[in-house]
């Protein structure tokens, strides 16, 4: 009876300590965005809320960016695990040698346009002649500018440029010193619009022929390799959220105010990933789960970059070595 007691009390006691042992511990991941957060980003932050990176075991961190240029330098050296770039700069990066690779392209479809207030009724391509528009030089849009006005029939000579950093473009559009400016649909025009509460309209590039690919996850290719499970799981995960923010596009939204309280207006927000929605797939693909961009929107996205976007020919020679299918869900 004694030694039934004794194997009792420590049968007990083996179950309480299994109840307090910790599980085993969320891989810590940093996921770094292309710039301050806007309604793009409402996936990441509607994950993290819904725990569908914790369900995959992972402790996410996200952080702002400032600039694909600068998270893509920020993965290729390790001090951020994954980021959420603009995939075009990240390839005039990987052909430099920088060591990053995009795991999956969530923006298949260019979210470049030109765009000015609804009211001034600028909706198609005729109607910016003789109108001013704004421009950054150098930047991506401004370098796929001139097939746009190939594609739509215009001439330089048909309207008026100023140029202008970033806040200074939108200035001269909130302003009046300029009708239009070059902006991705989901971003600029809901900065205006926070800014002055009018509406914008935007005339898309991809509507006139464009086909480039935009936004995507990258991460460091040595990484990859030594945690192909962990990026699986990380990839999981954030094909879920984002088929989950789908459904509930002012829940994202929300859910960069509930972790960022300073991080924008709901309405606008909201507004701006919805905007973002139809961007996700091409006419190839919207049967396919996010991120399953084809092959040959890759190759096209390459050729186009290397004519009009500074990318190196050589490029051309291998456009898969910048982007795998490889870890994402089926």
């Amino acid at each position: 009876m004694l030694r039934w007691v004794t194997a009792f009390s420590t049968a007990l006691i083996w179950t309480a300590l299994a109840s307090v042992t910790p599980a085993a511990a969320a891989d810590k991941v940093v996921l770094m965005l292309n710039w301050y957060v806007y309604g793009e980003h409402a996936p990441f932050y509607y994950g993290k809320a819904k725990g569908l990176y914790a369900a995959e075991g992972i402790d996410l961190e996200i952080q702002e960016g400032r600039g694909s240029a600068a998270t893509v330098q920020a993965v290729a050296a390790k001090t951020a695990d994954f980021g959420y770039v603009d995939v075009p700069t990240m390839m005039r990066a990987a052909i430099k040698g920088a060591p990053v690779i995009a795991t999956g392209v969530l923006l298949q479809t260019s979210a470049m346009s030109v765009m000015g207030f609804v009211e001034k009724n600028i909706k198609k391509p005729e109607d910016i002649k003789g109108k001013t528009v704004a421009i950054t030089p150098a930047d991506s849009m401004t370098q796929i500018w001139p097939l746009f006005l190939k594609k739509a029939g215009l001439k330089e000579s048909d309207f008026k440029t100023v140029a202008g950093d970033g806040q200074t473009k939108l200035n001269a559009v909130i302003n009046g010193q300029a009708d239009l400016l070059l902006g991705y649909v989901m971003d600029q025009s809901m900065k205006i619009k926070d800014a002055t509460g009018k509406d914008v309209y935007p005339i898309k590039f991809a509507d006139y022929g464009i086909h480039l690919v935009s936004s995507g996850i990258v991460a460091n290719t040595d990484y990859v390799k030594a945690n192909a499970d962990l990026v699986k799981r990380f990839m999981s995960a954030t094909t879920k959220s984002v088929e989950a923010a789908e459904k509930d596009a002012k829940g994202a939204a929300q859910s960069i105010l509930d972790a960022n309280p300073k991080g924008g207006k709901i309405e606008t927000l909201t507004q701006g990933f919805e905007l973002t929605i139809p961007l996700y797939r091409t006419p190839e693909t919207k049967t396919k789960r996010p991120f399953q961009v084809t092959d040959q929107n890759m190759k096209d996205s390459v050729e186009l970059m290397v004519e009009y976007g500074g990318l190196d020919a050589k490029a051309k020679e291998n456009p898969k070595a910048f982007y795998t299918n490889d870890y994402l869900p089926k």
